[in-house]
This record gives C-alpha cells, structure tokens and sequence, in this order.
C-alpha cells in the first residue's frame, strides 16, 4: 500500500507540474490572440480607410481629366494605374484577414441548397416507386441544388454586393411564381388523379407541362419572364467576371449555371406550348 500511496503522489506531482505548464502556455497563448485580434482590427480599418480615400481620389481625377493640360492627363493616367495596382494589393492583404460574414444571406442560401436537395430526394423516392416523373424539369432541380452550393460558397464582397439584390428581387419573384404554381397545379392533379387521367405519385413542379394547359394558362407570361430573368442575370455575372476586381471563380461559373437554367426551362416550356397549341388546331380541323 505505501508503494502505491508514493506512485499515486508521484503521478498526482507530475500532473501538477505539466498544467502549470499549460496554464503558463494558455496565458502566452491568450496574450499572443489578443495582439493577433488587435492587429487585424489594426489592418483592416487601415485598409478600409485607404480604400476610401482611393475612391475619393479617384473621383476628383475623374472629374478633372476633361480640363487637364497633355501632361495633366499623363499624370492621371499614372496615378489611376497606381491606383489599380494598390486595390489588387488591397485584395491579397485582406485574403489573410477574417471577413464579415453576412448571417442572413447565408441562411437563405444553406436554405436554399436544403430545399432543391429534399426535391430532388423525393423525386428520385417518387421516380423508383413508379412515378412518371421526367425530362427537364427533374434536371432543373440538381442544376438549382448546384447553383445555390456555388451561392453559399461565394464570399461577401465587392461582386458579391453588385449582384446581391438582384438576386434577392429575383428570388422573391421566383417564389410567389412557385407559390401559385403549386396551388393550381394541385388543384389540376387532384381533378386529374379523380378522373383516372394521372398517377397518383404524380406531383408539382416548377415549369408547365401539357396537363396543366387548361388551369394554368395564366401562368405563362410570369413563368416567361421568369425565365428571360435568368437570362439577364446570366448577363449580369459574365459582365461581372470581367470586371477588374473580379476575383472570385463563383461569378463565372453562376453566369453559366443560370445560362443553362434559362436555356432548359425556356426551351422545354416552349416546346410544351408549342405541342398543345399543335394538338389543339389538329383537333379543331377534326371537328
């Protein structure tokens, strides 16, 4: 017992010894975190500043380059060089520096990704119970899941702040579109599946197929704006990825993401109406 009681204060002696060690370490550790947190308090307000004054600068040379001399325009010309050269260096400083994050934005994005990831679950659940679920519109939904993964990804950021209410504009629309879309398409398929016309696995989607013709006509000039809309916001991000501050992958690849979307959704909603309105004047010149 007493060789025991001496290897149990030996043990007890050196787990004392390494957490004054810790505790020691732990307090150089918190000295050299709030040094940390201070200079980059440091770097980033010293960076904001310069920005601003940049932008200000730049702003009277705009302003004064129509009344220069020859030599005045030279110098313009090299200082607003300088100053481009300045805002690249600006982009790698603040690389290593921690951003703001906009909370809300990445909620509605993350909300975004989880929603297309459910539909497009429960298509593939509804599709091998024997569904007749296809075509673009089952697509449409992995491309969307993809888009909002690149969404959730991009930083907060210059481009970012140039193309965020558009988005949000056009995310709200989008939403009451697929908001009426959903009460008058279940509403079709419930009268449908009573009458033996449709499966009763059968459900909503986001575009317009040839069953819906007769409840939801109304309903194509908001589906077509909807989608010349992504068009335009195509348009907006390939403009974007050439800016001269463009540094993130996301804008290019969303510009050919919602070029894509606009491509399938137009072109299959057109081919619909385009069918029925066929199948319509094939049975009038029956009759």
């Amino acid at each position: 017992m007493l060789l025991q009681s001496e290897r149990y204060q030996r043990e007890w002696r050196e787990l004392e010894e390494e957490f004054q060690q810790l505790q020691e370490t732990h307090k150089v550790y918190r000295q050299k975190l709030e040094e940390l947190n201070n200079l980059q308090a440091a770097c980033s307000s010293s960076i904001r500043k310069q920005k601003r004054k940049l932008k200000d600068l730049k702003y009277s040379l705009q302003r004064c380059k129509h009344k220069s001399s020859p030599e005045e325009s030279d110098l313009i010309q090299q200082i607003n060089t300088q100053i481009k050269d300045r805002q690249n260096i600006f982009f790698d400083m603040e690389a290593y520096l921690p951003k703001r994050n906009g909370v809300t934005d990445e909620v509605f994005n993350f909300l975004l990704v989880w929603y297309y990831c459910t539909l497009t679950i429960r298509e593939s659940i509804l599709i091998n119970n024997g569904s007749r679920i296809k075509g673009w519109w089952v697509s449409h939904h992995y491309v969307s899941t993809f888009l909002s993964g690149v969404m959730l990804t991009w930083p907060d950021g210059l481009m970012y702040q140039m193309f965020r209410n558009q988005f949000l504009a056009f995310s709200i629309f989008q939403s009451c579109v697929q908001f009426l879309q959903y009460y008058y398409q279940s509403g079709c398929l419930y009268r449908l599946c009573a009458l033996g016309k449709r499966n009763h696995l059968d459900l909503t989607v986001e575009g317009f197929q040839s069953w819906m013709w007769r409840g939801l006509t109304f309903l194509l000039p908001f589906l077509f704006f909807g989608h010349f809309w992504q068009l335009y916001n195509a348009i907006t991000l390939f403009e974007l990825s050439r800016h001269t501050e463009c540094k993130e992958w996301q804008v290019f690849v969303l510009a050919l993401t919602f070029l894509l979307l606009f491509l399938g959704n137009f072109l299959t909603t057109l081919k619909v109406v385009h069918t029925k309105l066929q199948k319509n004047k094939d049975e009038m010149k029956k009759l």
